[in-house]
């Protein structure tokens, strides 16, 4: 039920970046995805909604879409239809392309799937189809696209997910087809606060921060694109935010991207002051330069997550240590053949140099899922998040990994001797059998191997995979959403989702215990496996804390994170971090854990 939002209305969501914005509220354009009335194949123009060429028996398309026209087209009307229909989608994946060039983080990274997505042959080949039944091309494109979209939502998981981005994409094309600009972000005369039911990543990535200061979504889950690419731009950030629909564009409004809410109409003096005090203490915390330390002297290994050259060298100039995850998937994803060593090297030794001194994490390919492989022969699977992706696509073609693995090393002889054994870490590792796998292959070319504690039997079986590894990072999004069987894209399931979940901690703290028992048993304390966290998790300061007092050693995370999680870490000590994460064990509910610790650090 539609709630009434008037002055003093506290919508309540989940808060996913920190921080107070208050400002006008704007909603994101839609493209309006209904089919022309009237028109033929050959007869959608641009500019037009459904204009008569010269054959006045042109067949009808309906709004719905199952329009069907009363007679078959001509195969020069289905031809000259579909050529446009390309001609459209390729325009479309090819802006999404270079956003995805321009874009860093995890943003490039969803832009280059979304191209994938608007250049997917099986959506052409339905588009045809609805072409060859009498639909204008409009018509076809979207009852194209809503075939594809039931298929997802029956699939659930990751592709139910997808929904969103795939009616972003028939949208763009849509408005194409029409001669209409782009649909997505408005124009922001002032700074505001951006809202929408859900964003796609066109839309997130590359937002303005000085003019969109907080973003809200009715729907989305707490690890959705909107949340990762928000937090890569340090924009505060509330999703599933259920009643928002009633809020008007223009209204005035407060949001706490720690607490979740959104005040509608707060007294404006108070609701400015409370903003401008967050962002004092934002900018204070965006001026620390590292290096990273505790306020007792413990150094922090804390790391930056990177996708490409341009980003690392760009993670270079601020305070990051050195990379904790490099992911290789955008010398893949955008591309319709294996890119060659050749090609793969060239990238990964920008990557490399960019830290000649200092640690360099490379993650081998993580695609699958959501992020499928135009040239692996990648099966369609009901389950992808369940199904082949990460190191399992060895299960398709070995010579893939073998030929990444060739190509990291031969980068690393390049930048020279600082890099010439870099760090390694496969995705989606399950059992003992594929981490002794894997290091060996790495072994064989002089890399360091390392494996994602991702899969929960991993965590639980730790001392068997430890002397075959010689470090693991932990990626709490994929961890979280395994150990508590909530698809990670789910707004209903977004409270099992929060990376708080003492179930996930105690995991954690059991793979760093772990780590810290074999170095005992090890002679001298000879071998210490160092355990990591690259995932979202490891961006909130608080949470950040709490990973250090478990035994964690490292912390990777968005660079845009980096002067946050440093500065808040330099105010308290070893001692304190664990008995904030003490404090966090001994809770049952995520909100629970977070509230005492949040209350504790900051006494």
């Amino acid at each position: 039920m539609a709630l009434d939002a008037q002055t003093g209305t506290t919508i309540h969501g989940n808060g996913r970046v920190p921080g107070l914005a208050y400002g006008v509220a704007r909603w994101v354009h839609r493209a309006e995805l209904i089919a022309p009335e009237n028109g033929a194949p050959e007869d959608d123009a641009p500019g037009t909604a459904a204009r008569k060429d010269d054959d006045d028996n042109a067949p009808a398309a309906s709004e719905t879409s199952t329009s069907e026209s009363p007679s078959s087209p001509s195969a020069e009307q289905v031809e000259r239809s579909r050529e446009r229909f390309v001609e459209a989608a390729g325009t479309v994946s090819q802006r999404l392309d270079d956003r995805a060039a321009a874009a860093s983080g995890a943003g490039a990274e969803i832009l280059a799937a979304n191209a994938i997505l608007a250049r997917d042959r099986g959506w052409a080949k339905a588009v045809v189809k609805g072409l060859k039944k009498g639909q204008s091309v409009e018509a076809a494109t979207i009852d194209a696209t809503e075939q594809f979209a039931a298929m997802f939502a029956k699939i659930g998981g990751r592709q139910a997910e997808r929904i969103t981005d795939l009616r972003d994409v028939c949208g763009r094309v849509i408005a194409e087809l029409r001669g209409l600009p782009e649909p997505g972000i408005p124009d922001f005369d002032e700074p505001g606060i951006l809202l929408a039911d859900d964003l796609a990543p066109a839309d997130t990535a590359g937002l303005d921060s000085s003019k969109v200061l907080g973003i809200v979504c009715e729907f989305g889950g707490p690890t959705s694109h909107t949340v990762i690419i928000a937090r890569d731009l340090g924009i505060p950030c509330v999703v599933g935010a259920s009643g928002l629909s009633a809020v008007e564009d223009g209204a005035h409004v407060l949001v706490n991207g720690e607490t979740g809410t959104i005040e509608v109409e707060p007294d404006a003096q108070a609701a400015s002051a409370a903003a401008a005090s967050d962002r004092q203490l934002r900018d204070a915390a965006s001026a620390w330069t590292g290096p990273a330390a505790l306020a007792d002297g413990h150094p922090v290994d804390l790391l930056a997550n990177v996708k490409d050259g341009d980003g690392a060298q760009e993670a270079a100039g601020g305070p990051a240590g050195g990379i904790g995850l490099f992911r290789t998937e955008m010398a893949f994803l955008s591309r319709p053949d294996e890119p060659t060593v050749e090609e793969q090297a060239e990238l990964y030794a920008r990557v490399l140099g960019a830290f000649p001194e200092a640690k360099v994490v490379t993650r081998t390919l993580d695609a699958g899922s959501d992020k499928p492989l135009a040239f692996a022969g990648m099966p369609d699977e009901e389950n992808p998040a369940l199904g082949v992706r990460g190191i399992r696509i060895d299960l398709l073609d070995r010579g893939v990994l073998d030929r990444q693995l060739d190509a990291i090393a031969e980068a690393g002889r390049r930048v020279g001797r600082a890099q010439s054994s870099p760090w390694v870490m496969a995705p989606m590792i399950a059992t003992v059998a594929e981490a002794r796998d894997f290091a060996d292959r790495c072994r064989q070319r002089g890399l360091t191997p390392g494996i994602m504690v991702e899969v929960p039997s991993v965590a639980v079986s730790v001392d068997r995979f430890l002397p075959h590894v010689d470090f693991m990072s932990i990626g709490t999004n994929d961890l979280t959403q395994y150990v508590m069987a909530a698809d990670r894209m789910s707004t209903d399931l977004a409270a099992l989702n929060d990376p708080w979940q003492p179930a996930v901690l105690r995991l954690i703290h059991r793979v760093a215990e772990g780590a810290a028992a074999a170095a005992s048993a090890a002679p001298n304390g000879s071998r210490r496996v160092p355990i990591g966290v690259c995932g979202e998790a490891a961006a909130d300061p608080h949470l950040a804390m709490v990973l250090l007092g478990l035994g964690v050693s490292s912390l990777s995370v968005a660079p845009a994170a980096l002067p946050f999680v440093g500065a808040a870490l330099a105010g308290v000590t070893l001692e304190k971090c664990r008995e904030l994460a003490a404090l966090a064990l001994d809770c049952d509910e995520p909100g629970q854990a977070r509230s005492a610790v949040i209350e504790a650090a900051d006494a």
